[in-house]
């Protein structure tokens, strides 16, 4: 099983040497106590308690997976004590407010500590990381009196929280929802229906746990404008704070995963449970989706996670392993063979992790800043502040979550490939990996889906392509005074100016083209999304390499020899992935035709 290690140096690079975190952090409401010291003490002690705690119980919880029986979850063995680790360290409230408990610090640190948590353990980070829905539905919707019952014990890590959206007949689609909510005389609700995937939905690592549901009123209208959405409790609250009676609430089944067998996903049937509404009636749906986008970055940090954490598992095993000599002779005279690391064919699948991972690193952790600015506006009361950058979040939200899980998927299997037939063995831990990131790319909205809400939505409908336009802009100012340079450097700037204005022409096809066939938006959609991905990587890719050159000439806080590499992967990106974008932008412009002519019967096969 691959040995978790948090890697602060490439996270205190981007943090302090490319994105100036320190700076911005002066700038924020609550970022006073955000101070170098303070960041560096809590990626400090986050990775300690990732490495030593969450990291060994990662095999084992898969191995030994959730337990059920007559409702009850019993999770694996040694997550409940970490869990309470977890807690007395208070993680759970680092960036809630202090009113409730919380330490009251950037969003940012917040998603420093998933990356490092999710790679450790993905499984038990999603016990933890469903509360944060919970809480920031109940701080920015709940009354005062839900914010006074609910928040405190949330942000402490006592109670857990959910959100139960999806039911049998409908994912995506939440205008199917078929969940009851029925008026009663003292305020209340009662809840009635089931929903499935319901990750934490029954477990035995807190309390109390509470379902953030959505359901319709009796009068609703139909389809998304009808749907409502309540806090439903596992056990009621006293007015005093503490825990009444059992609602009826229950966990019906566990779900038979393929992978993230460590994360209890259930089934859960309402009968009649007691709900509290949050938010204005008919109004659910919107209140739901307000912090989606941190959500969905949330998601897109997995794919980072599973690319790092399999790129540590290849790397030994490549220079430990033994097969053949190097094409260009003996490397490893004194062996009866050369280390894997030697062939070509290997250092590209090695090569590829690390790039895909370092360009995730740097994309969240740009969007983070924006994130922190949102959350900002939502403290301040500032609804414009809050809609402007919730807006500039919405065009990175479908690129991050969408690529970077599909590249992270990559980069798992790639991970299982360069360990060969050891790969696909239980015991080595490679495929274990693969098969946690297979999830990464359907839940909170499949790619398919990611790619429809960027092209159809944020670009079409939106923005009628200025949010291209706009990032397109800052790609060729961050390129432009370096278009004559020599070496590398030169050369990716160039190919980071083509790749820009190429974007901005694409758009501007895809558009036309849409705008006489319907059928464009959706055919298109995942090529553009991959496109744009691709793109946007790169972008980062040579931020990066443009401080690395800095550092390299002035001096930094790392060796000579991690800039070095750090512009040596950035070369491999430029000529090695980002050329993927040529096949994408080529399918995208296919005539729609070859997708839809055929017959829907004559894709029977019998």
């Amino acid at each position: 099983m691959p040995q978790y290690k948090a890697p602060l140096r490439d996270m205190r690079f981007l943090l302090n040497e490319v994105f100036d975190y320190s700076a911005h952090y002066a700038g924020l409401p609550n970022g006073e106590d955000a101070s170098p010291d303070m960041v560096d003490a809590i990626l400090e002690g986050c990775a300690t308690f990732c490495e030593e705690v969450l990291a060994p119980l990662n095999l084992s919880g898969d191995q030994e997976g959730c337990t059920f029986s007559n409702g009850e979850v019993t999770t694996p063995k040694g997550f409940k004590e970490a869990y309470q680790e977890y807690v007395a360290g208070g993680w759970q409230g680092l960036s809630h407010p202090k009113e409730y408990g919380g330490q009251e610090l950037p969003m940012s640190l917040n998603l420093l500590k998933a990356e490092m948590m999710g790679t450790a353990n993905w499984s038990f980070t999603m016990y933890p990381g469903l509360s944060l829905g919970c809480m920031n539905t109940v701080f920015q919707f709940g009354t005062t009196e839900q914010k006074n019952t609910y928040m405190p014990p949330l942000v402490s890590g006592e109670w857990a929280g959910t959100m139960c959206l999806t039911e049998p007949q409908c994912g995506t689609d939440l205008g199917q929802v078929k969940t009851k909510a029925e008026p009663q005389p003292d305020g209340t609700y009662k809840i009635t229906g089931t929903k499935i995937f319901i990750s934490s939905g029954e477990h035995d690592l807190t309390s109390n746990i509470i379902h953030i549901v959505l359901a319709r009123l009796p009068d609703a209208p139909k389809g998304t404008r009808g749907i409502s959405l309540f806090i439903v409790p596992k056990f009621l609250v006293n007015k005093d704070g503490s825990l009444g009676a059992r609602n009826e609430v229950v966990a019906g089944a566990l779900e038979h995963k393929m992978g993230i067998r460590a994360s209890a996903t259930c089934v859960m049937n309402f009968d009649g449970a007691t709900g509290y509404m949050i938010a204005e009636p008919n109004k659910g749906l919107e209140a739901m989706f307000t912090f989606m986008n941190t959500a969905r970055i949330g998601t897109a940090v997995q794919g980072l996670a599973h690319a790092e954490l399999s790129y540590q598992g290849s790397l030994p095993y490549a220079k430990e392993r033994r097969s053949m000599r190097a094409l260009s002779g003996k490397k490893d005279a004194d062996h009866v063979a050369d280390a894997l690391i030697w062939h070509a064919d290997v250092r590209r699948m090695l090569l590829t992790q690390r790039a895909v991972a370092e360009g995730a690193r740097a994309m969240i952790y740009n969007a983070a800043k924006l994130a922190d600015h949102m959350v900002a506006g939502i403290g301040l009361g500032d609804q414009a502040k809050y809609e402007e950058y919730d807006d500039k979040l919405g065009f990175f939200t479908p690129i991050l979550k969408g690529f970077l899980t599909e590249m992270g998927l990559e980069c798992a299997n790639i991970g299982m490939q360069v360990f060969g037939g050891h790969g696909y063995i239980k015991e080595h831990g490679m495929e274990h990996i693969a098969r946690d990131a297979r999830i990464s790319t359907l839940y909170e909205g499949t790619t398919g889906i990611q790619a429809l809400d960027l092209l159809g939505r944020k670009v079409l409908l939106q923005t009628r392509g200025k949010c291209i336009k706009v990032f397109a802009k800052e790609m060729m100012a961050q390129a432009r005074p370096h278009l004559f340079a020599g070496g590398a450097i030169g050369k990716m700037a160039r190919a980071a100016y083509r790749r820009a204005m190429q974007w901005r022409w694409i758009t501007l096809r895809v558009m036309l083209r849409a705008a006489k066939d319907r059928d464009v938006v959706s055919a298109a959609c995942y090529d553009y999304l991959m496109y744009s991905g691709f793109v946007m990587m790169g972008h980062f890719w040579l931020k990066q390499a443009l401080v690395a050159q800095s550092k390299l000439a002035s001096g930094g806080k790392e060796s000579a020899d991690f800039y070095t590499a750090k512009i040596q992967t950035a070369e491999f990106y430029f000529d090695r992935l980002l050329p993927r974008a040529n096949a994408h932008a080529k399918s995208m412009m296919s005539p729609t035709s070859s997708l839809m002519q055929m017959k829907a019967d004559n894709f029977n096969f019998a």
